[in-house]
């Protein structure tokens, strides 16, 4: 069954309706007629099978015919905070985290970040974060968005994740494994923040400011590995000890 995006306000009684391109989709793509079902998601856990009634010039007119909730979501809250990649690079790494069932992103501003873009560039580049996340959702079947923070410096995403049960900052100069880094933190966790840096890696004073918020530091094996790639590493390895990867 196909799934499109719904805001949860739209979402009134029984009936709703779907706008903008995925109405042009469903009319010109897929050429559904009424009385078909498709899937709705919420992006706030919330999944509905629906059926549609009608089209007009801009919209598809739907019937909501049951409500459940999404069974996709891991039991452990795993926020990402990225450094801020090249535009393609944090593209892709976007969509690959919601696949991964990341709860939140938070980008930062590190030292030695090369992507540094001004103001409005970086208003243009978050609504197509989201826009990629959503998108995402449809493919790999989550049914909560994952909430994309607005880009911050990187003392600032330390101060984000200070709330968190396990906080973690990933270095490629580390030599201690992930395994023993948080060995005597325990292993039941509602949320976990994770921290990675650039394409030229954190710096020494970085990493001593992190264990200032009680960040510990771990590394991601004997390869130095590509920025994006360590995050997505990182995210596997840590969905599969506290999260649903197994």
């Amino acid at each position: 069954m196909r799934r499109f995006f719904l805001e949860q306000k739209e979402i009134k009684g029984s009936k709703s309706y779907i706008s903008g391109t995925d109405a042009r989709h469903i009319k010109t793509v897929l050429r559904l007629k009424p009385g078909d079902r498709i899937g709705l998601f919420d992006g706030a856990g919330n999944e509905y099978s629906a059926g549609i009634t009608g089209f007009s010039h801009d919209r598809v007119e739907v019937s909501i015919l049951d409500s459940f909730p999404s069974v996709a979501e891991p039991s452990v809250q795993i926020i990402v905070s990225q450094a801020l990649l090249k535009d393609r690079k944090m593209d892709i790494l976007v969509r690959q985290l919601t696949e991964l069932g990341i709860s939140g992103l938070i980008p930062f501003v590190a030292e030695r970040s090369v992507s540094r873009p001004d103001a409005k560039r970086l208003i243009m580049r978050r609504e197509r974060w989201n826009k990629i996340s959503k998108e995402a959702l449809k493919q790999c079947k989550r049914g909560r968005i994952m909430k994309i923070g607005e880009p911050v410096f990187f003392e600032d995403a330390l101060k984000i994740g200070k709330d968190a049960d396990l906080k973690v900052i990933f270095w490629e100069k580390e030599s201690k494994s992930v395994d023993f880094a948080i060995s005597h933190f325990g292993s039941k966790f509602e949320k976990i923040f994770l921290m990675l840096g650039p394409e030229g890696g954190f710096t020494v004073n970085e990493i001593e400011k992190a264990a200032s918020y009680e960040f510990v530091s771990a590394s991601l094996g004997p390869r130095v590995l590509r920025a994006e790639t360590a995050t997505i590493a990182a995210s596997v390895m840590i969905q599969y000890i506290f999260g649903d990867l197994r």
